[in-house]
């Protein structure tokens, strides 16, 4: 890092380098100047430092499966290709009750940790069916970690069932809820998110019901869509809400920025942002929010080998196996239209950038350390990137 400060060009640039060798918070002109003024490489070498100081070489991702109870929803967003209107609820799926147990039960003996719920949002789909349904898993299977809906639905279910936030929130803890995912998010600055997300719950009712759970004592993650509409400073504004409320309540564990994708949405005409963009915009994340521990590359939605590349510019979680139980990203159009890999894949992923792979629980407690661990090698296995990890 000396050599970086001794060789950089810019003064504003060996500021920001000091700032964070000394564990000064960046202000939002030094992250506005991350973004839009210096070089990627530099920001790629800073926030590399940043990741390598809080976890060496680590890389982290669990053994987990998502269930969509639902793609009809009462909202629509413009950035969307997932949810279908319910006037054209014959081209999604409603899943009930039975048929989402039926598919927990898949896994009853394979070695996952997590379940991941997230869906659309309709009546149905309300305060009493989640009470039943988090209350039957947990009976099912106590030790499978229930990550469950967004402040998205939150919002709606306890409106509909005209509940506070904060007895909902007990109410879903007592049921079962073991911690919350980050999506729904978007992009709170208002403007924004009229345009791209109207009718949905405010980024103000996003961030208190945050609040309210890790009041709750309980974890939870954060994410921002970035790469339509927004600019850099909205991306900023976003962060430093994020940072805000992690300065009060320390309940986040992982920020997961998430990419635009414009297949088949109202967007579409808005051209994606280049794996540069994706790299710079993990870079200056995981530089601006210091108070967050791990900042998570979504493999699915950028693809294996810029997964790997963000490992470089300050990501230290790529998420989990999956095992192609989303439609979330192959129907925004990512490059993984069967989103899965198993744990061969994603430990050899990692390695073939040098890189510590740890196999975690949804709490980052370490299931399994593969560091050692050597598999026989795969003739059919393929490879993806094999980079020196920028130091």
């Amino acid at each position: 890092m000396d050599y970086l400060k001794a060789h950089t060009q810019n003064e504003t640039m060996r500021k920001i380098i000091e700032k964070v060798q000394t564990g000064e918070r960046i202000s939002d002109s030094d992250g506005m100047y991350l973004y839009n003024e210096a070089e990627l490489s530099e920001v790629g070498v800073l926030a590399n430092y940043v990741r390598e100081q809080k976890h060496g070489n680590k890389t982290y991702f669990n053994r987990n499966f998502h269930i969509e109870p639902t793609n009809v929803c009462l909202y629509t967003c413009t950035f969307c290709s997932y949810s279908r209107l319910i006037k054209k609820r014959d081209q999604g799926w409603e899943f009930t009750h039975d048929e989402i147990m039926d598919m927990i039960k898949k896994y009853d003996n394979e070695p996952v940790t997590e379940v991941h719920i997230v869906g659309g949002v309709l009546p149905q789909y309300d305060l009493a069916f989640y009470q039943k349904l988090f209350s039957e898993i947990k009976a099912h299977r106590p030790d499978l970690h229930v990550k469950a809906l967004t402040p998205v639905e939150y919002h709606y279910i306890f409106k509909k069932a005209k509940v506070s936030y904060e007895e909902g929130m007990k109410l879903m803890l007592e049921a079962g809820l073991d911690s919350m995912p980050g999506g729904g998010a978007e992009i709170f600055h208002k403007e924004i998110r009229d345009e791209i997300a109207g009718g949905k719950c405010t980024g103000e009712e996003w961030l208190r019901i945050h609040e309210i759970w890790h009041e709750l004592g309980k974890r939870s993650n954060a994410t921002m869509l970035y790469g339509h509409i927004e600019k850099v400073e909205h991306r900023i504004d976003h962060m430093r809400k994020l940072r805000d409320l992690q300065d009060k309540t320390g309940g986040f564990q992982t920020f997961i920025p998430l990419k635009f994708r414009n297949k088949d949405n109202q967007l579409s005409h808005l051209e994606e942002v280049n794996v540069l963009d994706d790299l710079r915009n993990y870079a200056v994340s995981r530089i601006y929010l210091d108070n967050f521990d791990h900042v998570k590359a979504y493999w699915p939605m950028i693809s294996r080998q810029t997964a790997q590349l963000s490992l470089a510019y300050g990501v230290d979680d790529i998420d989990g196996t999956i095992d192609d139980t989303t439609k979330i990203y192959s129907m925004s159009g990512s490059e993984e239209q069967t989103p899965a890999m198993s744990t061969y894949d994603l430990v050899k992923l990692i390695k073939r950038v040098s890189r510590h792979p740890i196999e975690r629980d949804t709490l980052y407690n370490v299931v399994q350390d593969f560091a050692e661990v050597e598999f026989e090698e795969d003739k059919n296995y393929k490879g993806y990137l094999s980079l020196p990890v920028v130091k």
